[in-house]
């Protein structure tokens, strides 16, 4: 169960247009084919009724509304009276699954939390609504009051529900007592559906998944990119590699399709996923060890199960100051680039000069390194930035002036910009409008320095473009954060002469 757009949303800054959770609830139930996902907690806002809404209209449509559950309380039917106005007919009830919460925040005796609970139970059975409950803090419940515990599951057992789902609320399990509580309650009650709800407070949440997995629980909650309050929950991502791989657990999950889901999340909710988180990081299908290319070459030694096409990514082979020639090499045979091994010592000792240099190469930088030290035009440079002049006043608009060569072609322009950099674009558009030529947009512009906070530290602009469907990135390095955005510049204007 995907529990992206209720508890994921409560992740600190993150909340979801209604169309965005309507395009997250598709992706999840027919790309991702997720077995069930919760949508949102009952009586939030009227913009919650009206995303949840348009979710059940479609999902009625679609035939997945048994498929959608929503957060409920207990309070007298207000909550059930709210899902069921809005279409929904899975209640997911939040009671509370240890004596503390009981008492302390309700304020109320176990037998009088027991009655109430049992009361909108009946309640929702009545409304033709399926319960799943909730035991809210179970993980603590277990550690410091397990007679509570049990009295509320066997106060509960024989009542109409369908699953009873346990929550590490606070996030304070590790694998060990994971695996004790999670046997404990399925030895104690073998006819019963359990789920486990992981919080990665200590970054154990995909491993505590496999605890309860392994101890028999049949469920498991998890979010998209690990979204959730405070640590988040566990990844879809990661929980699905453990089930598939470590467990030969088999799920409906279409896992080609993991990463497309993730950076669409990612985009809605503006959390960055790490780069090195498994399986969606940016970096986690990157070799960077030369000796790992090579290895690669000579029958996949550095390969494991967590192969990237699974996940709908490729393997790359990363160039920085660890890269050996395997590594070069491979980058190269991607570019159809072919070079013999003196010529390859010689790009590979560059790349390393760069790497010291805190630059990240990339594969699309490579042919300009293999031009720059071959002195041969493995890329043509049908365009050349001439001369530029900047000029900044206080009081004054940025000024830039530019010299620029096109197919052989000089052109010059000048214009004010509210920076230097964007009077520099500004001068640049101004000739490519003249010629009557399309221009990327510039869709993500990010500067990176080296650790150390020294004033002659190199400066890495890396700039994101889209020209004419085709996304890329273009990256410069200088002492100066215009000119290493301008030597970016200049890369794009020749990679699109070429699209």
């Amino acid at each position: 169960m995907d529990t992206t757009l209720r508890d994921g949303e409560q992740t600190s800054g993150v909340s979801f247009a209604a169309q965005e959770k309507l395009s997250i609830a598709c992706l999840l139930l027919e790309d991702l084919k997720v077995d069930r996902i919760e949508i949102a907690s009952a009586r939030v806002s009227e913009g919650e009724y009206d995303a949840v809404n348009r979710i059940i209209d479609w999902a009625t449509r679609k035939g997945y509304l048994d498929r959608i559950e929503v957060l409920g309380f207990v309070d007298g039917g207000v909550s059930l009276q709210w899902i069921k106005n809005a279409g929904c007919r899975v209640v997911n009830l939040l009671t509370k699954g240890s004596q503390k919460h009981c008492e302390f925040q309700l304020r109320k005796s176990p037998e009088e939390h027991l009655a109430d609970v049992k009361k909108t139970i009946l309640l929702a059975q009545e409304m033709g609504i399926q319960v799943n409950l909730y035991l809210e803090d179970w993980s603590n419940g277990m550690m410091d009051s397990q007679d509570y515990v049990f009295f509320m599951m066997d106060g509960l057992k024989d009542m109409p529900v369908k699953r009873f789902m346990l929550p590490d609320t606070l996030g304070v399990l590790n694998p060990y007592n994971t695996y004790d509580y999670c046997r404990m309650m399925v030895k104690r009650y073998p006819d019963l559906h359990f789920d486990f709800h992981a919080h990665n407070d200590y970054d154990l949440a995909a491993a505590n998944v496999f605890s309860a997995a392994k101890a028999g629980v049949k469920g498991i909650h998890t979010t998209i990119n690990g979204l959730g309050e405070r640590a988040g929950n566990a990844p879809l991502s990661s929980v699905i590699a453990v089930l598939h791989d470590q467990l030969q657990t088999k799920t409906h999950i279409v896992e080609k399709n993991m990463n497309h889901v993730s950076r669409v999340v990612e985009s809605y909710s503006g959390v960055t996923i790490p780069a090195n988180k498994p399986v969606i990081g940016a970096n986690v299908f990157t070799q960077c060890a030369g000796i790992h290319a090579d290895g690669d070459n000579k029958n996949n030694l550095y390969y494991n199960d967590l192969l990237p096409e699974r996940f709908g990514r490729t393997r790359e082979y990363a160039l920085g100051k660890t890269s050996g020639k395997a590594n070069i090499r491979k980058n190269l045979e991607d570019l159809g680039i072919d070079l013999d091994e003196e010529s390859i010592r010689k790009v590979t000792e560059r790349i390393i000069e760069l790497g010291d240099k805190k630059e990240i190469v990339t594969q699309e930088d490579l042919p300009y390194i293999v031009s720059d030290v071959l002195k041969q035009d493995v890329k043509e440079s049908n365009v050349k930035i001439l001369n530029y002049s900047l000029s900044l006043a206080q009081g004054l608009k940025p000024v830039a002036s530019l010299k620029i060569e096109i197919d052989g072609q000089m052109h010059e322009s000048t214009s004010n910009g509210d920076g230097q950099y964007d009077a520099f674009m500004k001068a640049l558009k101004k000739v490519y409008k003249k010629l009557d030529r399309s221009f990327p947009m510039l869709t993500n512009y990010s500067v990176s320095i080296p650790p150390g906070g020294r004033t002659d530290a190199f400066v890495q602009t890396v700039i994101s473009w889209s020209y004419n469907g085709v996304d890329f990135k273009t990256r410069g390095l200088d002492g100066d954060q215009t000119e290493a955005a301008i030597k970016a510049t200049a890369k794009m204007l020749n990679k699109i002469e070429n699209l």
